[in-house]
């Protein structure tokens, strides 16, 4: 278990509602992730004080650092009542590939923090095999937060506009990745150039994120800063995937001064 840090929330320097969505803006990526992460680790504490247990998913991705820095290191949480998921994963990466979504989180959170079960998709399985263990898990209980950000693409997990569905019928599905988001793993330092990023994935469908019922969304940086205002003030369309978060009951999107753009 990681030593507990003192985090001290940030107050935003301004906060918005667009629809349903609750937008808080920061100064930095620094304050936005620390700030993100004592209000996702004082929900969860509040959940955990009227029922046994807890299932949330995760993202994987360098925005998310600071958030999961901050959330691991809080005092407080009883991960031993905690069930975790992620998202989305590559297919056709090695086990041992650093660039696994897996392997990040793992790293960034699951071993620091040990949850009760760990539930990791296993890419290297038959695609339609793992969908449906995947899926399969994921449907045995409600999911009660999950933690999240948009692609410069505006996509949520890996739902690309091209393969977003806003009714998707499956829980967990294989993907070809559009350009955008295969370059964005190189902006972000995944990979060295797009010839290395594989073209297909698994991940969870948007109704699968939707339907948990806390939703933290955490999008710094001025590479998003089209996606945060297309998700703000675009229709509600699979043009911009984030824009379904706008209708979800209780989503707070936290963004910094680049990606917000005012």
């Amino acid at each position: 278990m990681v030593k507990a840090i003192e985090a001290i929330r940030i107050e935003p320097l301004k906060t918005k509602q667009f629809d349903k969505l609750k937008v808080n803006v920061f100064d930095s990526r620094r304050s936005l992730g620390v700030s993100a992460g004592i209000d996702a680790a004082a929900k969860i504490k509040e959940l955990l004080a009227s029922q046994k247990q807890l299932r949330m998913i995760f993202a994987a991705a360098p925005s998310q650092n600071e958030f999961l820095e901050t959330l691991c290191t809080i005092e407080g949480i009883d991960w031993s009542r905690i069930t975790v998921f992620h998202m989305d994963e590559y297919i056709g990466l090695s086990v041992d590939a650093p660039q696994r979504f897996a392997r990040y989180l793992c790293n960034k959170l699951f071993d620091r923090v040990q949850p009760r079960e760990v539930l990791l998709i296993d890419s290297t399985q038959s695609s339609e095999e793992e969908c449906a263990r995947y899926s399969a898990l994921l449907q045995q209980a409600p999911i009660d937060i999950v933690c999240l950000g948009i692609g410069e693409n505006g996509h949520i997990a890996f739902n690309d506009p091209a393969v977003a569905n806003f009714q998707d019928e499956q829980t967990v599905k294989v993907v070809e990745l559009d350009t955008a988001c295969r370059q964005q793993q190189v902006n972000d330092r995944c990979f060295a150039e797009i010839g290395e990023v594989p073209t297909h994935a698994m991940t969870l469908t948007i109704p699968t994120l939707m339907s948990g019922k806390h939703l933290f969304c955490m999008v710094p940086g001025l590479s998003k800063r089209v996606a945060v205002r297309r998700t703000l003030n675009e229709a509600i369309s699979i043009a911009c995937p984030a824009t379904i978060l706008r209708q979800h009951p209780d989503c707070s999107l936290y963004v910094d001064m680049e990606s917000y753009g005012e």
